[in-house]
């Protein structure tokens, strides 16, 4: 008795005619826009980061030469690899080339940034958190389908379905 009563409460949900249902393929259909809106907006962020590196390149150094604790590098060399992680990895993860690369190598900055200033602030934590999901996520999912490696995958590597299908099937009997 208890099992009919859930499925009538459910049920707007999950018929194949339903308001839920058709609002769920509705929002599926937007999946790969939040993907690119997700990239995008997280890569801005570290694009802006690098260009304000390079703009005031003498600035940058004395910051990584008395501020930043960058652990095993010296300064002038982490300046400059900290400058070029933030203007070609984002300009990767943006349009979804090597994406899932891009986010790890991202994250992982990210991460260092974080604990080579300690005088952050709870705001900038905060905000480094932010991103950081942000780039786990674009990790984990990968770049979707309004991206470069979407497209390299499709013309340059289609996967023959029923291939697939069978090598399952042997690997499985």
């Amino acid at each position: 008795m208890h099992t009919h009563i859930i499925a009538k409460l459910l049920a707007p949900f999950y018929r194949p005619q339903s308001w839920g249902r058709r609002c769920g393929l509705l929002l599926d259909s937007l999946t790969p826009l939040s993907s690119l809106l997700l990239r995008c907006w997280v890569a801005y962020a570290f694009w802006v980061s690098g260009l304000l590196k390079l703009q005031s390149w003498d600035s940058t150094l004395y910051l990584f030469e008395n501020e930043y604790a960058v652990p095993l590098l010296p300064a002038g060399l982490a300046a400059v690899m900290a400058a070029a992680v933030e203007l070609i990895g984002p300009a990767l993860l943006a349009v979804g080339f090597c994406g899932r690369a891009a986010a790890i190598v991202l994250f992982l900055f990210n991460i260092v940034a974080v604990i080579s200033y300690p005088d952050l602030g709870s705001a900038g934590i905060e905000q480094h958190k932010q991103w950081g999901v942000m780039l786990l996520v674009c990790c984990l999912q990968g770049p979707g389908k309004l991206s470069l490696d979407e497209l390299i995958c499709r013309y340059l590597f289609p996967v023959n379905v029923g291939a697939v299908r069978s090598a399952l099937k042997r690997e499985n009997a």
